[in-house]
């Protein structure tokens, strides 16, 4: 393999008593010399946000939206010295209601500056932090506050009553509860009758105004948080990240974004909408926060979200795929309606600079007048002033990656990283165009290897090596509390055993190409490993998501579709087919056009014959949260989606025979 990114650190090792063989450790090249190393004194994520307080007091730090006369106006900002004035009452309060060091504090709700500021008095007095969110599924939030027996919690206003709704439960733990804004005596009431105590905002400041207490001694190994992941089965796990991880993270990204020549610096902006109860989300603020930059708030409403964008003008935006999906599809529709002068223009200054950017061209450099005359548009779209587009959490369409480096005028970059690595484990560098659709090499602050997969055909020592990605370094974490059985599954010999398939690629980037336990076997013994199909089919713009499925008792594959709504349109309408989206949804014509697109695509990676998709049924609706068919994440939730859509694969083999 031309390692041109990575360096061999270990050499392979092959199969040996009954154990599958290893392919070498690799670590980014940025870490030739060894891992960068934290700043001196910076032993906790107090360290961090401490020691920015005295570097920057007036630098701008966290701002949300001024309403005036019911309307958005322009961000009211607090400064990192005020912010630090706030934390300070409020750990006093949060010490003054008994929770001493090692205690657990849940944070409920959407993300606003009293979260971080909670957050940080928790950094302070060394509480467990633990984000509680619904979106897990219902009762994940009484599940979360009686597994980590969260004694305080704080709360945005609206959620207080979904809040009351785990008591009595949650009042065997659970003894305060602070509202980010206003509580009724009503709430208050309700929660008194359960031996707890209900606090406003401003209540709880005063509280902390009657005593001080010593900040305790952090250390690096001592839990930080705990931060509850869905998995795509089971009861959430509650992954503990150490102080040290988070700081280890820091100082690699610090390390990756000055060796590309992006460091961040004092005038950065970050958008803050991605939640903070996920571990990407919470890394980057930190990562903010260790720069002096300025983190401005959305307002919660993701139709405002450009809006919002607007007028904070980020210098760095980072979304899940689903987000920049709807970006790809709003400016095909801009594109596609503009007329077909407009359209003709764009096209030929696309094509114009793909090649470029393919022929090895910097991004500024491919075709700087087409930036200016037709891509400045897309760029004032996001505020004018990004220039970093990062996408984590789920897989981002290669086509819309590809679109998005083209027309957005900035560099963007794909990530891949777990809650149990610290968010933060590849991604890919800006200005290579070839590492379009992977990861890119791993962050310099970790050692990476594949170890193969015998029974699913993954050789970690083949000319192109496949096998189950393992991590090791100190961003891993410290275990699932109260499941050492689980920790032991994954945790081998000090390597994290991650459970995604990867395959190298010629200059050191990865790319994920699979999941371990994703595999079934069909009637006549053929063993099928989905996720590598679902990326392969995934890839045609005609649909924006699939899921595919196999029965053991069937020979023979089928899936369930999103269509790309402008692609279906756009083919109907040139086929002279008539109807909204929902009724082509059902036009068999429709059906027979999605499936020959998918059989082309098939035979184009030259596929297996039962590797093929045979029937198809094609839903308008996205897969999504609300029937409990994705995780917070955007990962599909296999045992929900065999449920929801039994019917309908029984209807597919039936008709297919």
């Amino acid at each position: 393999m031309g390692e041109r990114f990575i360096i061999e650190v270990e050499p392979a090792k092959p199969a040996k008593d009954g154990k599958p063989s290893v392919g070498p450790v690799y670590r980014s090249l940025f870490a030739k010399d060894g891992f960068p190393p934290p700043v001196e004194g910076l032993d906790s994520c107090w360290d961090i946000f401490r020691m920015s307080v005295e570097k920057y007091p007036n630098n701008r730090m966290l701002g949300r939206r001024k309403f005036v006369d019911g309307k958005p106006g322009k961000y009211v900002w607090m400064t990192y010295k005020e912010v630090y004035d706030i934390v300070i009452k409020v750990g006093n309060a949060i010490r003054n209601c008994g929770v001493e060091q090692g205690g657990k504090c849940g944070i409920y709700g959407a993300n606003c500056p009293e979260w971080i500021i909670s957050m940080e008095a928790c950094n302070a007095h060394g509480l467990y932090c633990v984000p509680l969110y619904d979106t897990l599924g219902a009762g994940a939030v009484e599940f979360i506050i009686s597994h980590a027996e969260v004694s305080i919690a704080f709360v945005e206003e609206k959620k207080v009553p979904e809040l009351l709704k785990t008591f009595p439960n949650a009042a065997k733990y659970l003894k305060t509860v602070v509202s980010f804004g206003e509580v009724t005596p009503q709430q208050k009431e309700e929660v008194e009758k359960f031996g707890a105590a209900l606090f406003s905002w401003d209540e709880f400041l005063q509280l902390g105004s009657k005593n001080q207490y010593d900040l305790p001694v952090k250390k690096k190994t001592d839990i930080c948080t705990i931060m509850y992941t869905s998995g795509t089965t089971g009861e959430p796990k509650g992954v503990m990240i150490s102080n040290n991880s988070i700081v280890t993270l820091i100082a690699g990204v610090k390390c990756f974004l000055e060796s590309v020549h992006e460091a961040l610096n004092v005038n950065d902006v970050y958008l803050s909408y991605l939640p903070l109860a996920h571990i990407f989300d919470r890394v980057i603020e930190e990562c903010f926060i260790s720069h002096g930059a300025s983190i401005g708030f959305w307002r919660g409403d993701v139709k405002l979200l450009t809006e919002d964008i607007g007028e904070l003008k980020p210098t760095v935006f980072c979304a899940v795929p689903r987000v920049l999906d709807r970006i790809y599809s709003g400016l095909q529709q801009k594109i596609s309606s503009g007329g077909r002068l407009r359209s003709t223009l764009f096209n030929i200054a696309y094509a114009r600079k793909l090649q470029y950017l393919k022929s090895g061209c910097k991004y500024h450099e491919a075709s700087p007048i087409s930036d200016k005359v037709v891509f400045s548009k897309v760029k004032d779209g996001l505020g004018g002033k990004v220039r970093l587009i990062l996408s984590g959490a789920a897989p981002l369409s290669s086509h819309v990656e590809a679109f998005l480096r083209v027309v957005a005028c900035a560099h963007v970059l794909q990530g891949y990283g777990l809650t149990e690595t610290c968010a933060g484990t590849f991604v890919s560098l800006p200005n290579q165009f070839d590492m379009l659709g992977t990861v890119g090499p791993p962050v310099p602050n970790v050692d990476v290897c594949l170890e193969s997969v015998p029974e699913m055909e993954y050789d970690a020592l083949s000319s192109t090596p496949r096998g189950e990605i393992c991590v090791r370094g100190d961003t891993v974490f410290s275990g699932y509390y109260k499941r050492e059985d689980l920790t032991k599954e994954v945790m081998i010999d000090g390597w994290f055993h991650t459970g995604d398939i990867g395959e190298w690629q010629p200059n050191g980037s990865l790319k994920i190409i699979d999941r371990k336990k994703n595999i079934f076997k069909l009637s006549q013994g053929e063993y099928v490993a989905v996720e590598n199909l679902e990326n392969i089919y995934g890839n045609n713009p005609v649909i924006d998501s699939i899921w595919i499925y196999g029965s053991s008792y069937e020979s023979f594959l089928v899936a369930v579709v999103n269509p790309n709504k402008q692609e279906v349109e756009k083919w109907a309408k040139q086929n002279g087919l008539s109807g909204d989206f929902n009724s082509l949804c059902e036009n068999p014509k429709v059906k027979e056009h999605i499936l020959g697109e998918l059989t082309k695509a098939a035979k184009e990676k030259k596929l297996k014959g039962f590797e093929f998709i045979k029937a198809l049924h094609l839903d308008p609706v996205p897969f999504d949260m609300e029937r409990d068919l994705l995780t917070p994440t955007f990962k599909k939730k296999r045992p929900q989606l065999l449920k929801y859509y039994k019917d309908v694969i029984e209807t597919m083999y039936k008709d297919a025979k």
